[in-house]
């Protein structure tokens, strides 16, 4: 009874204890309250001071929540036995669900389970030997300096495998290769120091659609002379960020730090880049590691139509400063960003190689541009589009306009063209001569692939030591690095890489070699693209080049090929494309035709003027299709006088026939030194519309014989353009001024970046005005124009003279 009472004693007296303590805690919660209120009121301090950290903490800690909850859910799925990953939620289904072609591997899932533990050592040195350094420089670019690994281990959940799809046509015989829908949701635990300062990766997850290609077949075991490893498409990956590191973990900062993860899984194994893994001595490594590209995509963003407005003015909703990300694989291109505008054009060219046909996609991605922290993501997301490559290569080229998906209005104008490479050096005329029709200086005309084998006899980068070498690769404003070899006068480096070459008549590619830790240069190799256009099928395989500013003996092996990109043949009519929605893996889940849509309506228009015909680039404006281009079927006026086309891009052509209202509002005489119906002057143009370039292109020639009214004041005239019916500050053009001048010459061109089916609805306002104000009492536009551009067949150029009337009155 007396050890009852003790016990009872004893724990009264522990919760008198704890009521204490409950009471000194809640006492001094309360004084530190206080005592904030007070000192914001003491030095006159706003109360956001308190309040903004206290919904930053509620905010973060709720995001926080919300993503632990996924990676659970995916932990959860990855130690799932298949009958219960049938009941999961949808989007943790594995691929063979969706795909009749996809089959279950669930024997390979059992050996995984075993092997698991001893895949731990290979992982740790993949880390350390590749990815490290790259995080490192990576980081580096963002201030963030040290960046190593400490620990490393994967954990006891393994790799998963969602489905295995084996192709068997349309592929080399020499090859195999498969699909993989690989999950991986594990409980590993990786730790690091960045800045002296240690933190830790735990959950890490990351979901793929990953092609293994098994090549070239041998006689002998394994049978397979190496592999290749890459996602076709950037991986869905996710992480909990633990210790120090922790306080990064939130929404913007995470952001940061989860690119760099992604960009250095990219450069390493997501298209264009492999990881090769060689099996058999008997086959060289530059069948494996040397790029083999199929052909080239040549994507123009030429604009878009009713985005969303995402920033916020004075009077509520204000515009969007929007820009477009074009992404295939691991390659990313962005637009130039349009301030204030949710109708912004473009007119943004790029080009993308292409490693896989078979389920490569290429996205488009449109963003509102924000200020902030550099390379985190304060955008905010405007939609996006997806179209399958090997549709695009199916049509040829393609124009459309597309709806945004994930946004609540939007569509965006793209067009695309398949390149195919040809190892004929004949078809670089066409294809510079394509180029120089689009007038972009980006756009190239061929493609390097370029194979760094080895070097041999290096000198020393410092008194009897050994160099640690590295190549540089360059050609035009691009450069390629590749991996050190630790104290190695012999190095053996067996990477390669792809170059677009602007021009392989003028360009060169340079090649150093260089220590890393010196920095010293330890040779040097330039060999002009021209030489080797004369090579058999402009190829070089493993030849010894000799390393200038280095030692007698010293060579680099290298291996060179050169590509032509010509346009793909057009399939049929480019009417259509299919788009392709995919799940977060990459995973295709659902195909849709979609066809070309009208901006003003957005409803399809089979048959309008508007739609786009597919045609063969060296036809566009040629010189023979104009002058054996068919007559218009309506009326043809009697013939103008002949002109004379300075400085036009274009052949001179015929004007088309205006209909009966505008015959003598346009009229044209027989004689240039005529002052016009109206007296105010005439006005030389061409016009003309580049369906390559999506391109309404005005060149002011001349304009003669302006009225002089007043001898002591001679006209400074200038020639302005505007896009009717709107008449906006965006479709406003000029000329140059020319000083004391009733006959000035201008030569200039104008051009408006807009869609073939525009055209129809536009006209174009002319008119001539004079900076100096000799009619004191009116308007400086001393006479005008405006031409309704459905009234004329500018895909053939047109260069005529117009009498300028008075100006028009406006509304």
């Amino acid at each position: 009874m007396s050890e009852v009472n003790k016990d009872g004693a004893e724990a009264s007296k522990k919760l008198g204890g704890m009521n204490i303590l409950g009471v000194l805690y809640g006492f001094v919660k309360k004084l530190g309250t206080v005592a904030a209120v007070y000192m914001l009121g003491y030095y006159n301090l706003s109360v956001a001071w308190l309040i903004t950290p206290v919904i930053f903490a509620v905010v973060r800690e709720e995001w926080k929540k919300e993503s632990e909850s996924k990676r659970n859910i995916a932990k959860a799925a990855a130690l799932s036995n298949e009958k219960d990953v049938i009941l999961a939620r949808i989007d943790d289904l594995p691929a063979w669900v969706f795909f009749p072609d996809v089959e279950r591997v669930e024997w390979v899932n059992r050996i995984l389970r075993q092997v698991w533990p001893n895949m731990n050592n290979w992982t740790k040195g993949l880390l350390k030997e590749s990815i490290e350094p790259n995080v490192r420089t990576s980081l580096e670019s963002y201030k963030m300096y040290g960046f190593r690994f400490d620990k490393m281990i994967l954990g006891s959940i393994p790799l998963r495998i969602g489905g295995v799809k084996v192709y068997d046509r349309n592929i080399d015989r020499n090859e195999v290769i498969m699909d993989m829908d690989l999950f991986y949701a594990g409980d590993c635990d990786i730790s690091f120091f960045l800045s002296g300062v240690r933190g830790g990766i735990k959950d890490f997850q990351i979901h793929g659609m990953m092609r293994v290609v098994m090549k070239p077949l041998i006689s002998s075991m394994p049978l397979f002379g190496g592999l290749q490893l890459f996602f076709l498409n950037n991986p869905v990956i996710d992480f909990n960020l633990v210790g120090v590191a922790d306080l990064l973990d939130m929404p913007g900062l995470s952001d940061l730090l989860r690119r760099v993860v992604v960009e250095q899984i990219a450069n390493m194994m997501v298209l264009p880049n492999k990881l090769p893994i060689k099996l058999s001595d008997l086959v060289p490594a530059r069948l494996l590691k040397i790029p083999e590209p199929e052909g080239v995509l040549r994507v123009h963003v030429v604009e878009a139509k009713h985005l969303m407005k995402k920033d916020i003015s004075m009077l509520g909703k204000g515009k969007s400063d929007p820009y477009a990300v074009v992404s295939l694989g691991a390659q990313e291109f962005r637009t130039p960003i349009i301030d204030n505008n949710v109708n912004p054009k473009w007119d943004f060219w790029c080009e993308a190689m292409v490693s896989s046909l078979n389920q490569q996609l290429v996205s488009l991605e449109v963003w509102d541009w924000d200020p902030g922290f550099p390379g985190v993501q304060n955008d905010d997301f405007l939609g996006r589009t997806t179209f399958d490559v090997s549709n695009v290569k199916k049509k040829g080229q393609v124009d459309l306009w597309v709806d945004l998906q994930e946004a609540k209005h939007g569509m965006l104008h793209v067009r695309m063209m398949w390149m195919e490479l040809s190892k004929y050096s004949t078809d670089l005329k066409a294809a510079i001569a394509e180029t120089q029709e689009l007038r972009v200086t980006s756009m190239s005309t061929a493609l390097l692939m370029v194979f760094v084998d080895s070097a041999k006899q290096l000198p020393e980068a410092r008194p009897a030591k050994n160099p640690d070498p590295f190549v540089i690769v360059s050609v035009g404003k691009k450069e390629e690095r590749t991996t050190m070899q630790f104290r190695n006068p012999n190095p053996v480096w067996e990477q390669g890489f792809t170059f677009l070459v602007g021009n392989p008549e003028h360009d060169t590619v340079h090649v150093k070699v260089v220590d890393q830790k010196t920095e010293k240069l330890l040779g040097l190799f330039s060999y002009p693209l021209t030489q080797l256009l004369n090579a058999p099928d402009m190829e070089l395989e493993s030849q010894p080049f000799r390393l200038a500013q280095s030692g007698p003996d010293t060579k680099i092996f290298l291996s060179l090929q050169l590509r032509i990109m010509k346009a793909g043949k057009t399939e049929g009519d480019s009417a259509s494309l299919v788009a392709t929605e995919t799940d977060g893996a990459g995973v295709t889940v659902a195909d849709k035709e979609l066809e070309p849509l009208l901006p003003e309506t957005g409803k399809t228009l089979p048959g309008t003027p508007g739609e786009s015909t597919p045609t063969p680039v060296s036809k566009f404006l040629s010189k023979e299709s104009l002058r054996q281009g068919s007559s218009t079927s309506l009326p043809s006026l009697p013939l103008a006088e002949e002109s004379v086309s300075v400085g036009a891009p274009a052949p001179t052509a015929e004007l088309s026939p205006l209909p009966a209202a505008s015959e003598l509002r346009n009229r044209t005489t027989s004689s240039t030194s005529s002052a016009g119906e109206a007296g105010l002057g005439r006005i030389q143009l061409t016009l003309r519309y580049s369906i390559q370039r999506q391109r309404l292109i005005i060149v002011i020639h001349k304009v003669a014989n302006l009225p002089l009214k007043d001898p002591a004041y001679i006209p400074d005239p200038y020639v302005k353009l505007y896009l009717l019916p709107e008449r906006s500050k965006e479709s406003k053009r000029k000329t140059e001024t020319v000083k004391d001048n009733c006959n000035p010459v201008y030569d200039q061109t104008l051009e408006y970046v807009m869609s073939q089916g525009e055209l129809n609805s536009k006209q174009l306002e002319v008119s001539v005005v004079t900076r100096k104000g000799f009619f004191s009492s009116g308007s400086p536009i001393m006479g005008q124009v405006v031409l309704s551009l459905a009234d004329y067949d500018l895909t053939k150029a047109i260069t005529s003279w117009f009498d300028l009337q008075p100006e028009v009155a406006r509304e």
